[in-house]
């Protein structure tokens, strides 16, 4: 369900959408099924100019049915994978990040969710060359730490400016923000705009959680409605523009006395790879937190892999060649 708002489609005004809300006219689907001429009418709006506001929704958000042959050949000329930068982090998501997915890294705070994102965000710049949007939504990203993991792997100032023009930070504070970087970043696409976001291969979002928690400790059926047009916009990124989305998410207690991710049933289903981050007990070194991975959704590996993961003191993702693990527990 699409929440009807400001700039969803050309027409669409924070004055329309006013109008429309005084007839219970909220969602998508509230417009495509209600009468226009009546509607118009009742709103004092153009009937031309709302026809076509139809018109343009019904294309944006219909699904049409794809041959099964032509999807397969799709994906075979369009999916690529990026490598994460960590040895046993690609090993547990079957080589890294795929394009045309979602993955999502889980945990409590101090887990390594960010730093995780941090550093594989710097990899893809680093090593692969290619663009990264990183959508800070709790502040928790700063200008200098980004530039220490990029020292961390390249030499020269020059390659380092390089790397960091490649990494776009954006900052967003509430689901709407997010949503309109979402739009701009899918324009930006499908006008083919060359310059900064013209290779862009990852988009990294730190936290989604963070954007939905304020709507959905409020109405319930809006926040749910809002938090799934969220999620169609992220899948819908992912698939039509070509690119590895990467999101956080926190945890919650389960019934059982251990922990499970946030936003409940209906967000687990927008994933594609889920992976469960945890620290481990402190092994009496200053300069290295060890942490677990572990798969909990996968269309391509086992739930319950586990590998470990090692994050410096300075707070780098390392690879740890003599300490690799990789288990089915």
């Amino acid at each position: 369900m699409v929440i009807l708002r400001e700039g969803i489609c050309p027409g669409v005004t924070a004055q329309l959408v006013q109008a429309l809300k005084g007839q219970n006219v909220k969602t998508v689907v509230d417009l495509v099924s209600s009468d226009i001429e009546e509607l118009a009418r009742k709103c004092s709006v153009s009937y031309k100019m709302l026809v076509a506001v139809r018109r343009v929704l019904l294309a944006q958000y219909s699904p049409f049915p794809s041959n099964g042959a032509d999807v397969y050949e799709e994906v075979l000329g369009s999916t690529a994978i990026l490598s994460t930068g960590n040895k046993n982090l690609d090993k547990l998501l079957d080589s890294g990040l795929y394009t045309g997915e979602l993955t999502e890294f889980v945990g409590a705070p101090g887990s390594g969710k960010t730093q995780v994102c941090l550093s594989l965000a710097v990899n893809i710049s680093c090593e692969l060359k290619q663009k990264v949007v990183y959508v800070d939504s709790t502040g928790g990203l700063s200008a200098s730490r980004l530039l220490e993991l990029i020292q961390s792997q390249v030499d020269s100032a020059e390659q380092q400016t390089d790397a960091l023009q490649r990494i776009e930070v954006v900052r967003v504070f509430d689901v709407y923000g997010m949503l309109d970087v979402l739009q701009d970043l899918r324009t930006s696409f499908t006008q083919q705009v060359t310059g900064a976001r013209a290779s862009v291969k990852a988009v990294v979002i730190d936290s989604v959680c963070a954007v939905l928690s304020t709507v959905l400790s409020g109405s319930l059926a809006e926040g749910m409605a809002i938090m799934m047009q969220l999620a169609r916009a992220l899948k819908t990124m992912a698939r039509e523009l070509g690119v590895a989305v990467v999101v956080t998410n926190g945890v919650v207690q389960d019934m059982g006395g251990g922990v499970k991710p946030a936003l409940g049933r209906s967000w687990s289903y927008v994933p594609n790879a889920r992976v469960l981050l945890q620290r481990e007990a402190e092994m009496g070194s200053l300069q290295e937190t060890k942490r677990s991975a572990t798969v909990l959704k996968s269309s391509r590996q086992p739930t319950g892999l586990t590998a470990e993961l090692h994050i410096t003191g300075s707070g780098t993702l390392e690879n740890q060649t003599a300490t690799d693990a990789l288990d089915n527990t």
